[in-house]
């Protein structure tokens, strides 16, 4: 069984992959955009998208942080809540790509 450290690892990996995609596809979007606000029709939807990619990743990097602070505190254990929430937000990363 995999330990704590390698879904972390994993979870930092995919936020950054997440993060880098959404950030390059929201600035082509928002440069499309900005030739022509007519553009928002089409494009907003997609620009939503990214942004629900960022906030995920960003709810998963708080989830990590919690995780950290908890070994910082010497609580090496982690909760079935914990442990669950980080593998379905390993695998939701895993489908949007």
């Amino acid at each position: 069984m995999k330990g704590t450290k390698y879904f972390i690892e994993k979870v930092v990996e995919n936020v950054e992959e997440d993060r880098a995609t959404a950030k390059t596809l929201l600035t082509n979007a928002m440069i499309y955009l900005n030739k022509n606000e007519e553009n928002h029709k089409s494009v907003g939807p997609i620009i939503a998208k990214y942004l629900e990619t960022l906030q995920r990743s960003n709810e998963q990097l708080v989830k990590i942080a919690t995780l950290v602070q908890k070994k910082d505190r010497n609580d090496d254990s982690i909760t079935d809540y914990d442990r669950d929430d980080i593998f379905e937000q390993i695998q939701d990363s895993g489908e949007q790509k």
